[in-house]
C-alpha cells in the first residue's frame, strides 16, 4: 500500500525532473510526468499564449485549464496560487491585480520554486513571491487572500479535504477560488488507478466529480459553480503502458470519463455562515 507521504515523494521527484525539462518535452508527455506518448501535443492544458501577463519561460505546459481567466481578479487583490510551478499563473494573475496587488505562489518542489523565482527576477516583479510549502499546510496566514487559483494540482494531493480546509482558512471572508482540476466520472481501471507514474501524471490521483464537489460544499463554501468542463482523452500509446488489450478496449467502450473542470466557490462573508470543521470557527 502506497502511503500519502510516499505519493508526495513520487510527485516531488517527478516535478523536480519536469522543472529541468523544456515545454516541448512536457507537452509530449502525460502531464509532463514522462515521455510516455509519441504524439506531440499537450494532453490536458489549454493555450495561455494570448493571455495578458503570459511568459513563455514560465509555461511548462502542465495545467489542465485556465483558472486565472475565470478567477475574477480585481486591481489590488491578493492572490495565492496553489502549486505554482514555474510561475505561469502567478504572472498572469499579476497582470490582473496590478502593482497595487500581491501574488503568492506556493509549491513544494524546490526546483520549481527556484525556477519561478528566477523568472520573477527576470521580469522585475517586486509584488510576486514564491514560497516553498505543502498546500495542506500553507505557509501563509489566515484571512489573507482575496482570490485563490490552482491549475491541475489538487489531483496530486492525497488529502484533498485538508486542502479545501486550508483554502477556507486562507481566504478572506467573501473571498473566492477558481480551480482547474482533473475529475472522474466512473471508476478507473485498476492498472491506471494503482500506478504511481499515472499518479504523478495527474490521472490516478483524481477523484469522482460528485465527491470533489461535495468536499467543497461540506467545507463551508457557497456559490459553487462549474465555470468550464472538457473531456480529457488519453492516447492509446500511453494507455497500453498500464492496460492490457482487453482492459484497453473495455475502458474505451465504458462509461468512465476523465474531465478537466474549472470550479468557482466563495467563502461566506458572514461568520454566521460558518460550517463546523470548515476552518472558520
Amino acid at each position: 500500500m502506497t502511503t500519502e507521504e510516499q505519493l508526495k515523494e513520487i510527485v516531488r521527484q517527478k516535478y523536480s525532473e519536469i522543472a529541468l525539462q523544456d515545454k516541448e518535452t512536457n507537452a509530449s508527455s502525460c502531464c509532463g510526468a514522462g515521455g510516455c506518448s509519441t504524439e506531440v501535443y499537450n494532453i490536458m492544458s489549454d493555450d495561455y499564449t494570448q493571455m495578458k501577463g503570459y511568459n513563455p519561460d514560465a509555461d511548462l505546459g502542465l495545467g489542465c485549464g485556465l483558472p486565472t481567466q475565470f478567477a475574477k481578479i480585481k486591481k489590488g487583490d491578493t492572490v495565492v496560487d496553489l502549486g505554482s510551478g514555474a510561475g505561469n499563473d502567478c504572472f498572469i494573475a499579476r497582470a490582473e491585480t496590478g502593482e497595487a496587488g500581491k501574488v503568492i505562489g506556493i509549491d513544494f518542489t524546490p526546483a520549481m520554486i527556484e525556477k519561478a523565482r528566477a523568472n520573477a527576477d527576470k521580469l522585475g516583479y517586486n509584488n510576486v513571491e514564491f514560497r516553498q510549502g505543502d498546500i495542506e499546510q500553507m505557509p501563509v496566514g489566515g484571512n489573507l487572500a482575496d482570490v485563490i487559483v490552482s491549475n491541475c494540482v489538487l489531483n496530486l494531493v492525497p488529502n484533498k479535504d485538508g486542502v479545501f480546509k486550508e483554502i477556507y482558512r486562507v481566504l478572506k471572508p467573501g473571498g473566492h477560488f477558481s480551480i482547474s482540476d482533473v475529475m472522474l466520472v466512473g471508476a478507473l481501471p485498476e492498472g491506471l488507478r494503482k500506478d504511481a507514474e499515472m499518479y504523478a501524471g495527474c490521472v490516478s490521483g483524481a477523484i469522482q466529480k460528485d465527491v470533489y464537489m461535495e468536499l467543497i460544499r461540506i467545507n463551508g463554501f457557497t456559490d459553487i459553480t462549474i465555470q468550464k468542463e472538457k473531456p480529457i482523452v488519453i492516447p492509446d500509446d500511453i494507455l497500453v503502458n498500464y492496460l492490457d488489450k482487453n482492459e484497453l478496449e473495455n475502458f474505451k467502450k465504458g462509461d468512465t470519463g476523465i474531465f478537466s473542470i474549472t470550479v468557482f466557490a466563495r467563502k461566506p462573508a458572514s461568520k454566521s455562515d460558518c460550517v463546523p470543521g470548515g476552518g472558520c470557527c
